[in-house]
């Protein structure tokens, strides 16, 4: 066992990174935070600078162990979870980006998606992949990345330098002072390039979309060791013990390790979870097959477990948007003070469809909207629709989740910077006639990225033991405002009917 006392866990996500220091009863010692630019070059497109990624982690890194008041030698290792699908590519000589990353969001790639949709190969994807053929996931942008940079390049465009990865391969690269170019399972089941059944790169994915294999990284087990850190980085050789997405780390934080188990993340997007065991399991409701995270076992063969995820693009996004593009609220809280303040919403629903719309519809043509809007509506019914289309399209997604399950979910618990609110968490157990559990730690994330990285190490030897110590903050029941939740979940599901298949693409 090492004889560090802390854990780091990196958490780099959409709207910013985090570095989290836990101690040995896996509780909180320390953190810092810094939000992250957001570029939008043109409607429906969304991209980050990578080198901006780098260096706020770098600096969030750096400022969580010196607000702690410790040495970087004190640290036992690194768990590493990110925003999954969003992609780069780089030059390995020089450590310069061809280009922004294009985030996972970001629809650009819509009309390839079209055209091999077209091609009849949609089902092939499927069949190999267990993800829906959709702009969200890294082939296309890969594919766009690389075509745009042979156009622009200068001197000639040289294929034996680029490197291609999510951002955590760009920031494990970085880490280790260029040493690993790797990725893990569950990170790599969300390119739709991997093969699902073999757990490796698949030679006719990379073929279809026209990228070269030595441009890809090596995949490995997502708990286990996959280098060292510079010491010029973080001021000691540190080693980087797990690397998972974000959602699949918070599925492992909540302790969700077996068939059944399922929780519900409300942060730029709401990603619903369910752990499916050793077998894959796939979806009649368009629901995505994916890796849920892989062991190093030892003998060169690694243990991976798999998941079924509902995956809906805006949810905490839809907030944000409400405070810094229409400027109806001035801060996140506010949303919940204005939806309290009215009776019911008025007869006005939201299509939160900011990015298409993603399970069950996989729409890409479809744009956000408010229906319904009469004289008689104010913001605050407005502000009130955002919120309740959020639980809406969760509610959807459990009803998927239940018909490919056959057994109805029972309980629902969740994390995310947006199940804070209260109103959304109230009318999520509402719309969903369940309880709805909240814990006291909402940074879920992040800590199950440290325990897989203090589980891996040794740091910790009990999963259960620490899941002991996690503790609830409040549950929310389904109360009398059910029935009404009900019937405008039916009206909302009509709205969403009309945002559907808007533009071509």
């Amino acid at each position: 066992m090492s004889k560090g006392q802390y854990i780091l866990a990196l958490d780099l996500g959409t709207t910013g990174n985090r570095a989290i220091l836990f101690d040995k009863n896996g509780q909180i010692a320390g953190q810092a935070y810094k939000e992250l630019t957001q570029y939008y070059p043109q409607p429906g497109w969304l991209e980050h600078d990578p080198r901006e990624i780098w260096e706020d982690i770098s600096w969030a890194m750096q400022t969580a162990i010196r607000k702690t008041g410790i040495n970087a030698d004190e640290i036992a290792a690194i768990g590493l979870t990110v925003q999954r699908e969003t992609c780069l590519l780089w030059d390995k000589k020089t450590g310069r980006p061809l280009h922004n990353a294009i985030v996972w969001q970001d629809r650009r790639t819509a009309p390839l998606c079209n055209q091999l949709r077209e091609a009849g190969k949609a089902q092939e994807i499927r069949d190999r992949t267990g993800l829906v053929l959709d702009a969200y996931f890294s082939a296309t942008k890969l594919s766009w990345l690389l075509d745009k940079a042979q156009q622009v390049q200068d001197p000639p465009f040289e294929t034996e330098n680029i490197l291609a990865g999510t951002i955590d391969t760009w920031v494990l690269w970085n880490l280790t002072g260029g040493k690993v170019h790797a990725t893990d399972h569950s990170n790599a089941s969300r390119t739709m390039l991997l093969n699902l059944t073999s757990g490796q790169w698949d030679d006719t994915l990379l073929e279809l979309f026209g990228i070269p294999a030595h441009f890809m990284p090596e995949i490995k087990p997502s708990m286990g060791l996959f280098g060292t850190t510079d010491s010029s980085v973080a001021g000691a050789e540190i080693p980087i013990m797990a690397i998972l997405g974000d959602q699949q780390s918070a599925l492992f934080g909540h302790g969700c390790d077996r068939p059944g188990s399922l929780k519900c993340t409300y942060g730029t997007g709401a990603f619903l979870v369910t752990h499916t065991g050793s077998d894959i399991a796939w979806s009649k409701n368009q629901l995505l097959a994916t890796v849920a995270w892989s062991k190093d076992t030892g003998n060169g063969k690694p243990e991976i477990g798999y998941a079924l995820e509902g995956s809906m693009f805006t949810a905490g996004a839809c907030i944000q948007w409400l405070r810094d593009g229409i400027k109806l609220i001035t801060s996140a809280p506010d949303s919940q003070d204005m939806a309290e303040a009215v009776a019911d919403n008025g007869g006005v629903y939201f299509v939160p469809a900011l990015s298409g719309l993603g399970a069950p519809h996989w729409d890409m043509t479809a744009r956000g909207a408010f229906l319904g809007i009469t004289g008689g509506a104010q913001r605050e019914h407005m502000v009130r629709a955002v919120l309740e289309a959020i639980a809406f399209q969760v509610r959807e997604v459990v009803d998927a989740v239940n018909e490919d399950g056959g057994t109805k979910i029972q309980q629902l618990k969740v994390d995310g910077g947006a199940c804070q609110n209260d109103f959304l968490m109230q009318f999520q157990a509402d719309v969903l006639e369940i309880p709805v559990e909240r814990p006291k730690v909402i940074d879920v994330t992040a800590q199950g990225a440290a325990y897989a990285a203090g589980l891996a190490l040794g740091f910790w030897t009990d999963y259960e033991a620490l899941l002991s110590n996690h503790e609830t903050e409040r549950v929310f029941v389904p109360g009398e405002a059910g029935s009404l939740a009900q019937e405008c979940f039916e009206v909302w599901k009509k709205a969403v009917g009309r945002a559907k298949n808007w533009i071509d693409s």
